[in-house]
């Protein structure tokens, strides 16, 4: 894909040597109670080859798991072509990174590589205890800063006629079943109508309203109709991007500036504020921008290649991303 040559030449006068192994790449957070933690060595990268002539001026960037509170990263191998340099940069606070890489000339017939393997170690969330569920509020207030959260995004339309209704519908059950509801049970009647009554189905990534429609999706259709019925109800939720996966995480107050994030999955076993599952965790969020890509609403900061020809009649190269759990963190092969 083809774009403006000067976003290029501005990002290239910014990247550095690739020498990584040294480079802190995040702590996590200890506030999180963990029940199991997982280690894993997880390769990401990309491989550019001019296979129909010579290219220049080539940037490319890749996504990379995140430190944060459930998970810590760290460089542990890097391999790059003679010539290339890499940078890093944080999106949305932190909740997405990417990995930049340039190359100023390619000869045809040349492959150039870009490939990081990190030690990625997850902790698994488990689930509030029953005096601590009670504590767990719906923030009155959306927080500063966390109004994308409670607003529509691509495939979320959190306002949309048919997610506002099923969302009153939903409460006006449980308050009809439950009049002493708790706000944690307010938002945990959301997930088990979902995971009731949306029948597992994979196939392309679908809306939160064509999911409502048709009765059934994926993790991503499933997760999608969760974020938006919460938001409709002004309640913080977001997308968690993880190793060939997604599920919500939805945002409670503990107490005055003290909230917190819990996972719930959208697959297989039910569990709500909870995750019983560790993977690599790639982003947060469902709404992010990308300074090369000026106009486009991105769900997830994917994978994306510029460059250009060296001489007239030739073409751009082709890329292979990498993305791929290799081992554990003892280099045992993971099954």
């Amino acid at each position: 894909m083809r774009a403006c040559l000067t976003a290029v030449a501005l990002l290239i006068g910014s990247v550095a040597s690739a020498q990584l192994l040294d480079t802190p790449v995040g702590e996590a957070s200890a506030s999180v109670e963990v029940a199991q933690v997982t280690t894993v060595r997880f390769r990401v990268g990309a491989v550019v080859t001019a296979k129909r002539g010579a290219c220049r001026d080539i940037l490319g960037m890749v996504a990379v798991p995140i430190a944060c509170d459930e998970q810590q990263v760290r460089v542990v191998e890097e391999d790059f072509s003679p010539g290339v340099t890499a940078t890093f940069r944080d999106l949305a606070d932190g909740n997405a990174r990417q990995m930049l890489f340039a190359l100023p000339y390619l000869e045809n017939g040349a492959e150039a590589r870009a490939v990081l393997t990190y030690e990625v170690t997850t902790r698994t969330t488990p689930p509030p205890s029953d005096a601590e569920a009670v504590e767990l509020k719906i923030p009155e207030r959306v927080p500063r800063g966390m109004r994308g959260y409670v607003s529509p995004s691509s495939f979320i339309e959190a306002r949309h006629p048919k997610i506002k209704k099923l969302a009153r519908e939903i409460q006006k059950d449980l308050e009809e079943s439950n009049p002493d509801a708790s706000d944690f049970e307010r938002v945990e009647a959301v997930y088990d109508y979902v995971m009731e009554n949306i029948e597992y189905l994979e196939g392309p990534d679908t809306s939160a309203v064509t999911t409502l429609e048709t009765g059934s999706a994926d993790c991503h259709g499933r997760s999608a109709l969760i974020i938006a019925l919460c938001r409709s109800m002004d309640i913080p939720a977001r997308m968690v991007w993880v190793n060939d996966h997604v599920y919500p995480e939805i945002y409670f107050e503990r107490g005055e500036d003290d909230g917190v994030w819990l996972p719930s999955e959208s697959a297989g076993t039910i569990a709500f504020a909870e995750m019983p599952i560790t993977r690599p965790i790639m982003q947060k969020g469902d709404d992010f921008r990308v300074p090369e890509r000026r106009g486009e609403k991105l769900r997830y900061a994917s994978e994306f290649l510029m460059a250009y020809p060296a001489a007239r009649g030739g073409r751009t190269p082709s890329v292979k991303y990498i993305r791929e759990v290799v081992s554990d963190g003892a280099g045992v092969m993971a099954q």
